[in-house]
Protein backbone atom coordinates (compact mmCIF):
# COMPACT_ATOMS: atom_id res chain seq x y z
CA UNK A 1 0.00 0.00 0.00
CA UNK A 2 2.88 2.58 0.72
CA UNK A 3 5.46 1.02 -1.97
CA UNK A 4 4.93 3.53 -4.48
CA UNK A 5 4.89 6.66 -2.14
CA UNK A 6 7.78 5.68 0.09
CA UNK A 7 9.66 5.04 -3.30
CA UNK A 8 9.23 8.49 -4.73
CA UNK A 9 10.17 10.12 -1.34
CA UNK A 10 13.50 8.22 -1.60
CA UNK A 11 14.11 9.41 -5.14
CA UNK A 12 12.57 12.93 -5.32
CA UNK A 13 13.94 15.56 -3.60
CA UNK A 14 11.29 18.85 -4.04
CA UNK A 15 8.23 18.44 -2.67
CA UNK A 16 4.48 20.50 -2.34
CA UNK A 17 2.29 20.10 0.39
CA UNK A 18 -1.14 21.56 0.19
CA UNK A 19 -4.77 21.35 0.78
CA UNK A 20 -8.51 22.09 0.82
CA UNK A 21 -9.82 25.62 1.11
CA UNK A 22 -10.47 26.56 4.34
CA UNK A 23 -8.22 24.41 6.04
CA UNK A 24 -8.85 22.53 9.33
CA UNK A 25 -7.13 20.88 12.08
CA UNK A 26 -6.82 17.55 10.20
CA UNK A 27 -5.32 19.15 6.91
CA UNK A 28 -2.89 21.99 9.02
CA UNK A 29 -1.76 19.13 11.27
CA UNK A 30 -1.17 16.12 8.55
CA UNK A 31 1.06 18.82 6.44
CA UNK A 32 2.95 19.81 9.39
CA UNK A 33 3.59 16.11 9.87
CA UNK A 34 4.63 15.06 6.64
CA UNK A 35 6.57 18.23 6.47
CA UNK A 36 8.25 17.93 9.19
CA UNK A 37 8.91 13.99 8.26
CA UNK A 38 10.11 15.12 4.81
CA UNK A 39 12.98 17.65 5.75
CA UNK A 40 14.00 15.28 8.45
CA UNK A 41 15.11 13.04 5.93
CA UNK A 42 16.64 15.88 4.17
CA UNK A 43 14.09 16.89 1.21
CA UNK A 44 13.32 20.53 0.10
CA UNK A 45 9.31 20.98 0.86
CA UNK A 46 6.88 23.56 0.86
CA UNK A 47 3.63 24.01 2.23
CA UNK A 48 1.28 26.23 0.28
CA UNK A 49 -2.58 26.48 1.22
CA UNK A 50 -5.15 28.50 -0.79
CA UNK A 51 -6.26 30.23 2.68
CA UNK A 52 -4.81 31.86 5.26
CA UNK A 53 -4.25 29.03 8.38
CA UNK A 54 -7.44 29.96 11.15
CA UNK A 55 -5.56 31.86 13.90
CA UNK A 56 -6.44 28.85 16.70
CA UNK A 57 -3.71 26.56 14.56
CA UNK A 58 -1.34 28.98 14.41
CA UNK A 59 0.42 27.69 17.35
CA UNK A 60 0.95 24.51 15.25
CA UNK A 61 3.13 26.87 12.38
CA UNK A 62 5.33 28.64 14.83
CA UNK A 63 8.22 29.13 12.08
CA UNK A 64 5.84 30.15 9.83
CA UNK A 65 6.28 27.33 7.63
CA UNK A 66 2.84 27.34 5.40
CA UNK A 67 2.82 29.88 2.87
CA UNK A 68 -0.60 31.59 1.45
CA UNK A 69 -0.83 30.39 -2.59
CA UNK A 70 0.30 33.51 -4.86
CA UNK A 71 0.35 32.46 -8.22
CA UNK A 72 3.27 34.80 -9.22
CA UNK A 73 5.41 33.74 -6.33
CA UNK A 74 3.94 29.62 -6.24
CA UNK A 75 4.38 28.66 -10.01
CA UNK A 76 7.19 27.89 -10.31
CA UNK A 77 7.60 25.91 -6.91
CA UNK A 78 4.74 23.69 -8.24
CA UNK A 79 6.26 23.17 -11.52
CA UNK A 80 9.87 22.21 -10.49
CA UNK A 81 8.42 19.89 -7.52
CA UNK A 82 9.15 16.24 -7.84
CA UNK A 83 6.09 15.25 -5.89
CA UNK A 84 3.12 17.16 -4.69
CA UNK A 85 0.81 15.62 -1.75
CA UNK A 86 -2.18 16.79 -1.88
CA UNK A 87 -3.94 16.46 1.80
CA UNK A 88 -7.62 15.30 3.41
CA UNK A 89 -9.07 16.40 0.10
CA UNK A 90 -9.83 14.10 -2.27
CA UNK A 91 -11.18 16.89 -5.33
CA UNK A 92 -8.96 19.02 -7.60
CA UNK A 93 -12.22 21.55 -6.85
CA UNK A 94 -11.54 22.49 -3.17
CA UNK A 95 -7.79 23.41 -3.64
CA UNK A 96 -9.40 26.48 -5.66
CA UNK A 97 -6.87 28.65 -8.03
CA UNK A 98 -4.29 26.15 -7.21
CA UNK A 99 -5.64 23.22 -8.82
CA UNK A 100 -4.70 24.15 -12.84
CA UNK A 101 -1.03 24.51 -11.53
CA UNK A 102 -0.98 20.98 -9.70
CA UNK A 103 -2.58 19.55 -12.71
CA UNK A 104 -0.56 20.96 -15.46
CA UNK A 105 2.85 20.20 -12.96
CA UNK A 106 5.10 17.44 -14.30
CA UNK A 107 5.31 16.71 -11.01
CA UNK A 108 3.78 13.12 -9.32
CA UNK A 109 0.72 13.89 -7.81
CA UNK A 110 -0.47 11.97 -4.37
CA UNK A 111 -3.44 12.21 -2.70
CA UNK A 112 -3.86 11.08 1.16
CA UNK A 113 -7.18 11.41 2.08
CA UNK A 114 -9.88 9.67 3.94
CA UNK A 115 -12.91 11.32 2.69
CA UNK A 116 -15.99 9.48 0.55
CA UNK A 117 -16.32 9.71 -2.80
CA UNK A 118 -12.48 9.21 -3.95
CA UNK A 119 -12.24 9.76 -7.70
CA UNK A 120 -8.46 8.13 -8.49
CA UNK A 121 -8.40 9.84 -11.46
CA UNK A 122 -6.07 13.09 -11.95
CA UNK A 123 -3.92 11.46 -9.02
CA UNK A 124 -0.66 9.02 -9.86
CA UNK A 125 -1.22 7.32 -6.47
CA UNK A 126 -3.40 7.25 -3.54
CA UNK A 127 -3.55 6.27 -0.16
CA UNK A 128 -6.97 6.26 1.04
CA UNK A 129 -9.20 4.85 4.03
CA UNK A 130 -12.44 5.71 4.36
CA UNK A 131 -13.23 3.88 7.40
CA UNK A 132 -10.61 6.46 9.00
CA UNK A 133 -11.98 9.05 11.29
CA UNK A 134 -8.81 11.93 9.96
CA UNK A 135 -6.11 12.04 7.32
CA UNK A 136 -3.52 12.31 10.67
CA UNK A 137 -4.71 8.77 11.16
CA UNK A 138 -3.81 7.47 7.99
CA UNK A 139 -0.32 9.69 7.92
CA UNK A 140 0.33 8.59 11.40
CA UNK A 141 -0.05 4.38 10.01
CA UNK A 142 2.21 5.55 7.09
CA UNK A 143 4.88 7.09 9.17
CA UNK A 144 5.20 4.10 11.07
CA UNK A 145 6.01 2.08 8.12
CA UNK A 146 9.51 3.94 8.68
CA UNK A 147 9.83 1.96 12.11
CA UNK A 148 9.14 3.69 15.64
CA UNK A 149 11.91 6.80 15.59
CA UNK A 150 9.95 8.61 11.96
CA UNK A 151 7.55 10.19 14.63
CA UNK A 152 9.29 12.71 17.03
CA UNK A 153 7.84 14.89 19.42
CA UNK A 154 6.94 17.87 17.04
CA UNK A 155 5.08 15.30 14.31
CA UNK A 156 3.03 13.83 17.32
CA UNK A 157 1.93 17.49 18.19
CA UNK A 158 0.83 17.86 14.60
CA UNK A 159 -0.88 13.98 14.35
CA UNK A 160 -2.44 14.48 17.55
CA UNK A 161 -3.95 18.06 16.68
CA UNK A 162 -5.21 16.38 13.16
CA UNK A 163 -6.82 13.41 15.20
CA UNK A 164 -8.55 15.51 18.46
CA UNK A 165 -10.13 17.71 15.61
CA UNK A 166 -11.37 15.43 13.05
CA UNK A 167 -13.30 13.23 15.38
CA UNK A 168 -14.37 16.47 17.82
CA UNK A 169 -12.50 15.79 20.53
CA UNK A 170 -12.86 11.74 19.94
CA UNK A 171 -16.50 11.65 20.10
CA UNK A 172 -17.87 11.18 15.99
CA UNK A 173 -18.45 8.19 14.38
CA UNK A 174 -15.71 6.00 13.17
CA UNK A 175 -13.99 6.83 16.25
CA UNK A 176 -12.58 3.24 17.67
CA UNK A 177 -9.88 1.88 19.91
CA UNK A 178 -7.50 1.91 17.36
CA UNK A 179 -7.89 5.69 17.07
CA UNK A 180 -7.35 6.01 21.02
CA UNK A 181 -4.57 3.52 20.48
CA UNK A 182 -2.92 5.84 18.46
CA UNK A 183 -3.76 8.74 20.87
CA UNK A 184 -1.97 7.29 23.56
CA UNK A 185 0.94 6.20 21.61
CA UNK A 186 1.38 10.09 20.70
CA UNK A 187 0.87 11.13 23.96
CA UNK A 188 3.69 8.74 25.08
CA UNK A 189 5.99 11.32 23.05
CA UNK A 190 5.82 13.95 25.49
CA UNK A 191 3.12 16.39 24.09
CA UNK A 192 0.70 18.12 26.17
CA UNK A 193 -2.86 17.63 25.25
CA UNK A 194 -4.56 20.17 27.56
CA UNK A 195 -2.11 22.74 25.99
CA UNK A 196 -3.46 21.55 22.38
CA UNK A 197 -7.40 21.72 23.45
CA UNK A 198 -7.08 24.88 24.46
CA UNK A 199 -4.95 26.79 21.81
CA UNK A 200 -7.76 24.94 19.14
CA UNK A 201 -11.20 25.01 21.59
CA UNK A 202 -10.31 27.77 24.26
CA UNK A 203 -8.48 31.04 22.88
CA UNK A 204 -11.93 33.48 21.98
CA UNK A 205 -12.28 37.04 22.07
CA UNK A 206 -15.09 39.21 23.23
CA UNK A 207 -15.66 39.89 19.12
CA UNK A 208 -16.29 36.13 18.83
CA UNK A 209 -18.69 36.04 22.03
CA UNK A 210 -20.80 39.05 20.42
CA UNK A 211 -20.30 36.88 16.94
CA UNK A 212 -22.00 34.22 18.66
CA UNK A 213 -24.49 36.29 20.03
CA UNK A 214 -25.44 37.44 16.80
CA UNK A 215 -25.70 33.75 15.53
CA UNK A 216 -27.73 32.30 18.22
CA UNK A 217 -30.64 34.99 17.47
CA UNK A 218 -30.42 34.35 13.90
CA UNK A 219 -31.02 30.75 14.23
CA UNK A 220 -34.06 29.76 11.83
CA UNK A 221 -35.87 26.31 11.85
CA UNK A 222 -37.39 24.97 8.99
CA UNK A 223 -39.54 21.43 7.81
CA UNK A 224 -41.01 20.05 10.80
CA UNK A 225 -37.72 21.83 12.62
CA UNK A 226 -36.01 18.97 11.36
CA UNK A 227 -33.36 21.58 9.29
CA UNK A 228 -31.47 24.15 11.10
CA UNK A 229 -29.65 27.48 9.24
CA UNK A 230 -28.15 30.81 9.87
CA UNK A 231 -27.10 33.43 7.49
CA UNK A 232 -23.80 35.08 8.69
CA UNK A 233 -22.83 38.29 6.87
CA UNK A 234 -19.86 40.15 6.12
CA UNK A 235 -20.88 43.55 7.57
CA UNK A 236 -21.02 41.19 11.09
CA UNK A 237 -17.81 40.49 10.69
CA UNK A 238 -16.79 43.71 10.49
CA UNK A 239 -18.65 44.88 13.43
CA UNK A 240 -17.51 42.38 15.84
CA UNK A 241 -13.87 42.25 14.50
CA UNK A 242 -14.08 38.62 13.38
CA UNK A 243 -13.71 36.32 10.49
CA UNK A 244 -15.38 33.23 8.79
CA UNK A 245 -13.18 31.20 11.00
CA UNK A 246 -14.26 32.67 14.49
CA UNK A 247 -18.13 30.70 13.62
CA UNK A 248 -16.17 27.13 13.85
CA UNK A 249 -17.84 25.11 16.08
CA UNK A 250 -21.32 27.51 16.13
CA UNK A 251 -22.80 24.32 14.19
CA UNK A 252 -22.41 22.26 17.63
CA UNK A 253 -25.33 24.70 19.19
CA UNK A 254 -27.56 23.85 16.10
CA UNK A 255 -26.74 20.30 16.48
CA UNK A 256 -28.25 20.13 19.81
CA UNK A 257 -31.11 20.58 19.25
CA UNK A 258 -33.43 17.22 19.48
CA UNK A 259 -35.26 17.70 16.29
CA UNK A 260 -32.83 18.78 14.59
CA UNK A 261 -31.23 16.26 11.35
CA UNK A 262 -29.74 18.37 9.37
CA UNK A 263 -27.57 22.41 10.20
CA UNK A 264 -26.61 24.75 7.00
CA UNK A 265 -24.64 27.85 8.02
CA UNK A 266 -24.16 30.69 5.44
CA UNK A 267 -21.44 32.85 5.44
CA UNK A 268 -21.15 35.74 3.11
CA UNK A 269 -17.17 36.16 2.33
CA UNK A 270 -16.07 39.15 0.16
CA UNK A 271 -15.79 36.93 -3.00
CA UNK A 272 -18.69 34.19 -2.70
CA UNK A 273 -20.60 32.33 -0.23
CA UNK A 274 -19.82 29.41 1.91
CA UNK A 275 -21.85 26.43 3.00
CA UNK A 276 -21.63 24.29 6.00
CA UNK A 277 -23.36 21.05 6.45
CA UNK A 278 -24.12 19.34 9.14
CA UNK A 279 -25.86 16.38 10.14
CA UNK A 280 -26.80 13.35 12.55
CA UNK A 281 -26.89 9.51 11.46
CA UNK A 282 -27.36 8.40 8.39
CA UNK A 283 -28.11 11.38 6.74
CA UNK A 284 -25.53 12.21 4.33
CA UNK A 285 -24.53 15.89 3.27
CA UNK A 286 -21.58 15.28 1.48
CA UNK A 287 -23.96 14.45 -1.37
CA UNK A 288 -26.09 17.32 -0.90
CA UNK A 289 -22.63 19.42 -0.46
CA UNK A 290 -21.61 17.58 -3.78
CA UNK A 291 -24.58 19.06 -5.79
CA UNK A 292 -23.09 22.44 -4.80
CA UNK A 293 -19.22 21.92 -5.59
CA UNK A 294 -18.35 20.83 -2.79
CA UNK A 295 -17.66 17.48 -0.83
CA UNK A 296 -16.26 16.15 2.88
CA UNK A 297 -17.64 13.53 5.45
CA UNK A 298 -20.86 11.89 5.76
CA UNK A 299 -22.15 13.90 8.62
CA UNK A 300 -19.70 17.01 8.06
CA UNK A 301 -19.00 18.90 4.42
CA UNK A 302 -18.99 22.33 2.92
CA UNK A 303 -18.63 24.24 0.13
CA UNK A 304 -17.78 27.62 -1.47
CA UNK A 305 -19.70 29.65 -4.53
CA UNK A 306 -18.55 32.31 -6.15
CA UNK A 307 -22.40 34.28 -5.42
CA UNK A 308 -22.58 37.04 -4.20
CA UNK A 309 -26.91 36.69 -4.24
CA UNK A 310 -26.67 35.03 -0.34
CA UNK A 311 -31.17 34.72 -0.99
CA UNK A 312 -31.07 32.50 -4.28
CA UNK A 313 -28.14 30.03 -2.49
CA UNK A 314 -30.43 29.72 0.36
CA UNK A 315 -33.14 29.26 -1.72
CA UNK A 316 -31.63 26.46 -3.63
CA UNK A 317 -29.47 24.62 -0.58
CA UNK A 318 -32.29 24.50 1.48
CA UNK A 319 -35.25 23.31 -0.88
CA UNK A 320 -32.65 20.45 -1.90
CA UNK A 321 -32.35 19.67 1.90
CA UNK A 322 -35.65 18.48 1.97
CA UNK A 323 -34.87 15.04 0.75
CA UNK A 324 -32.22 14.47 2.87
CA UNK A 325 -34.51 14.92 5.65
CA UNK A 326 -35.57 11.70 7.21
CA UNK A 327 -39.92 11.46 8.06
Amino acid sequence: MYEFVQKLIETKDNFILTSHVNPDGDSIGSELALYTFLKNKGKNAKIINYSATPYNYLFLDKNNIIEKFDENIHQKAINEAGAVFILDTNEYSRLKTMAPYIKESPAIKVCIDHHLGMEKNGFDNVISDIESPSTGEILYKFLLSYGNNSINKDIAEYLYTAIMTDTGSFRFPRTDAETHLITANLLDLGIDPVYIYNEVYSKSSIGRLKLLSIFLRKLTLEYDNRLIYAVMLQKEFDETGTTEYDTEGFSHHMMSIETVQIALIFTEGRNGIKVSFRSKGDIYVNELAKEFGGGGHKNAAGTWLAEKDMDNVCKRVISNAKKYIIN
